[in-house]
């Protein structure tokens, strides 16, 4: 089973999130997406390797910053932690997050260089 078909709830939690800063800041470029989610997946593989949860990140580009900020707050809700803790959702595995920040980033990446510098986002905005 693939990404897509195993986290499909998952990967449409974490566009919704980058989806609600691009409707707030039209001037976000897939390049700030993609910042951001390299960014969350350098934290994530550092927790995974170590087992301590890296601080969220505060400075550098606004744009990036609140991307990452809101596909945190999604991965991190996924997996069970924080104040938007639900119950009834099985929190997701570290590993599994991973594989779905490298998913979002391919389609990002594909869609960048089909479309230019807002391509990935204004496909996922038809969804979301």
């Amino acid at each position: 089973m693939n990404v897509e078909e195993e986290f499909l709830d998952v990967l449409q939690n974490i566009e919704a999130a980058i989806q609600i800063v691009y409707r707030e800041n039209a001037n976000l470029l897939d390049y700030d997406v993609e910042s951001a989610l390299n960014m969350l997946m350098v934290d994530y593989q550092h927790e995974q390797k170590t087992n301590v949860i890296a601080p969220q990140k505060t400075s550098s580009a606004e744009l990036k910053i609140a991307v990452y900020q809101a596909v945190r707050a999604a991965c991190e809700f996924r997996m069970g932690r924080g104040a938007l803790m639900d119950q009834d959702i099985e929190p997701l595995e570290l590993s599994e997050i991973l594989a779905c920040l490298k998913r979002i980033r391919k389609s990002v990446q594909t869609w960048t260089r089909r479309d230019g510098r807002q391509g990935y986002l204004n496909f996922v905005s038809e969804f979301v």
